[in-house]
């Protein structure tokens, strides 16, 4: 059982669900993320989503574009961030991790090599947002081979046939991008949130995580209600823009979000 599938469990047992941040790795500066991983989960992060920094991230929004401007600024490469989430391992083999970019990077670097590099440090999941399924087979290999599960995402628009296509080779969870839109986009509509979750349910048992568009503690309770995680992505990347000469208080006011929306999860 990986990590993931052993969280979902623990979390289903327990009558909770996942509260999953994520961070781009090396923003504002690489000294920064491990610290701010460690904190988040302490705050009440049942899994970190670290994004690998990209010079053209499709799916992001303002936001999250920013914040890979700013760790490219420091040359963070797919390799640096492997060693973040190594050095992670070091005091937490527990929390799992999934790293979440785009194609290019994991190509140059192959698929072989990344994925026994990946399982090394420690990744317990990939979401590549521009590799549909039909291109992901190889890569799904690869990781499956190093207990890696490969996490695709479905959107608003997934016809029943895509979804049970995505379903079938997707493993840890599958990720419903809430709305039609690009990360950091505040058109969240709960109802339609709840009438896809239960679509893509019908075609799976796999655990269902739901991200953009989840900003504050109240839309991350609603949501909880529907699917058995809940990814916040923007709403903790500007705080950290906010505060980027300091980390202390970025890891205040992330921290301060995070237990504020376990709380009323929760609740």
């Amino acid at each position: 059982m990986s990590r993931l599938q052993a969280r979902f469990a623990q979390l289903k047992a327990d009558n909770k669900k996942a509260l999953i941040p994520f961070v781009t790795a090396g923003d504002p500066n690489p000294d920064v993320t491990v610290g701010l991983m460690h904190d988040m989960v302490k705050a009440g992060a049942s899994i970190v989503e670290l994004g690998i920094p990209f010079s053209d991230p499709m799916a992001e929004g303002p936001v999250i574009q920013a914040a890979c401007e700013r760790a490219l600024e420091h040359n963070v490469s797919l390799n640096d961030v492997l060693g973040m989430v190594a050095e992670f391992r070091q005091k937490d083999a527990e929390t799992p991790i999934v790293l979440m970019g785009y194609a290019n990077p994991i190509e140059v670097m192959g698929y072989q090599y990344f994925a026994k590099a990946a399982s090394t440090a420690g990744v317990d999941g990939l979401i590549i947002v521009d590799l549909p399924p039909e291109e992901g087979e190889d890569l799904v290999d690869e990781l499956r081979a190093h207990d890696i599960d490969m996490i695709f995402l479905l959107a608003p628009t997934s016809t029943d046939e895509r979804i049970e296509k995505i379903c079938k080779l997707a493993s840890g969870f599958v990720y419903y991008v809430s709305l039609k839109g690009v990360t950091g986009a505040a058109n969240l509509d709960v109802q339609s949130v709840a009438d896809k979750v239960s679509q893509i349910r019908s075609h799976t048992d796999i655990p269902v995580g739901v991200g953009f568009g989840i900003s504050d503690a109240e839309k991350a309770a609603n949501v909880s209600t529907l699917a058995d995680g809940v990814v916040v992505g923007s709403a903790i990347v500007k705080r950290i823009a906010n505060n980027a000469d300091d980390a202390e208080k970025i890891s205040t006011e992330v921290c301060a979000l995070l237990s504020s929306m376990r709380a009323a999860m929760d609740a």
